[in-house]
């Protein structure tokens, strides 16, 4: 049985490079891959991505851990026996700021609200921890968040370890270790002990700050998504700016910013009422103009500057003032309209239409025997798929 691979990341996690020999060299995932007998990468795993860098000056594409070796899976094949390899200090070190953030967080929620972590994963742009609460209110988050940030403005020591199984119990972890045998503690000074591999931080001060930005459900239990470091000072500048952005468009204070926007959005909702009543008296007196010019029993036509809505009404004034078919396609938006109507008196059911179209344009809808309306997103037959139904029709008026 071949050894181990020697994880320097335990010993420092501030080394950046190191020398390495190649013990086997494999194809992963369809790429080249070597194992070393030692490696700053972090592999994949307890939620925390992997490392990235470079080994000989190759990009490494994914680390992963297979029964204790650390396989390095690279954009291209090393012959070297002998190699240098460097990680990405900046991705490094953000994991790291992220992930003794979650630890802090994650006793900070158990302290004040005795919710335990059930699941983390360290994403790209953010952090999520699952937590078993079934609801929460925003002065409880809060009170976490602000726990969260009285440790970390501490500057508290954040120590590694590692104890045997027998000792374990003398350890107050957060949640029992899933591992058998010498298990790795990261402790966060007398306030989180946690049974952990991934790669922290010397101290809570680094961590910067945690910031939860937002929170949803998930099997009956709540999802928070948050940010550290780095990533929450990047989520500040551009939410201020945008802010200040705002405040400029609405010419106020920043802190007068949501009650004007408030307000404005009243505002536009009446306006949208008024605007409505005003659609509806218009529609009117344009399907009396059309049935007056009408020069058959089928009304067909392509609308390009009406809304859905707008055809749809206007479509119902000329069934109501005569015995008429409506074969309407509106275009606009991300999709298009097909909306099919006729009066009560010309005993037809536009639901017949259906299969007829259906060859041509693919879409979904439905509706009664007198109104039909289908969306679909194939444009470029919107015109056939009218002349279809004008032909369907016509022999039946």
């Amino acid at each position: 049985m071949k050894e181990e691979t020697r994880r320097l990341y335990f010993d420092d996690a501030y080394q950046g490079e190191f020398k390495a020999r190649v013990v086997e060299r494999k194809i992963q995932e369809g790429q080249p891959a070597l194992i070393l007998d030692q490696t700053c990468f972090y592999p994949e795993s307890g939620g925390q991505p992997s490392d990235r860098g470079t080994i000989e000056g190759v990009e490494v594409l994914n680390v992963l851990e297979e029964e204790g070796k650390i396989l390095h899976i690279l954009k291209e094949n090393i012959l070297s026996a002998e190699v240098k390899g460097k990680i990405d200090w900046d991705i490094r070190f953000d994991h790291m700021q992220q992930h003794s953030g979650q630890h802090i967080l994650s006793q900070s929620f158990y302290e004040c609200l005795g919710g335990e972590t059930l699941s983390f994963h360290l994403g790209e742009e953010l952090a999520t921890v699952e937590i078993g609460v079934t609801k929460i209110s925003d002065e409880s988050v809060e009170r976490v968040e602000k726990r969260s940030n009285d440790i970390i403005f501490q500057n508290l020591p954040i120590k590694i370890y590692f104890i045997t199984e027998e000792k374990i119990k003398e350890i107050p972890l957060r949640k029992p270790p899933k591992k058998e045998g010498l298990i790795r503690v990261v402790e966060v000074s007398g306030f989180d002990y946690s049974a952990c591999g991934g790669t922290h931080c010397r101290s809570t001060g680094e961590i910067g700050i945690i910031k939860i930005l937002n929170w949803e459900r998930i099997r009956n239990n709540l999802r928070f998504e948050f940010v550290c470091g780095e990533r929450a000072l990047r989520d500040y500048a551009w939410k201020n700016r945008n802010l200040r952005q705002l405040a400029g468009q609405f010419s106020v204070h920043e802190k007068e910013v949501f009650s004007s926007v408030q307000k404005t959005i009243e505002e536009m909702k009446a306006l949208r009422k008024k605007m409505k009543k005003l659609g509806e008296k218009v529609s009117f007196f344009e399907a009396q103009e059309i049935v007056m010019n009408a020069k058959g029993k089928i009304i067909k036509e392509i609308l390009s500057e009406k809304t859905p809505e707008e055809a749809r009404y206007l479509a119902l004034n000329i069934i109501r003032q005569g015995d008429f078919v409506i074969l309407y396609g509106v275009k606009g938006g991300e999709r298009d309209h097909l909306i099919f109507a006729c009066s009560e008196n010309l005993k037809l059911d536009m639901r017949e239409l259906v299969p007829v179209i259906s060859p041509l344009i693919k879409g979904k809808g439905g509706g009664s025997s007198s109104l039909v309306e289908i969306v679909t997103e194939e444009r470029e037959r919107l015109e056939q798929t009218l002349a279809q139904a004008y032909e369907f029709l016509k022999s039946r008026i």
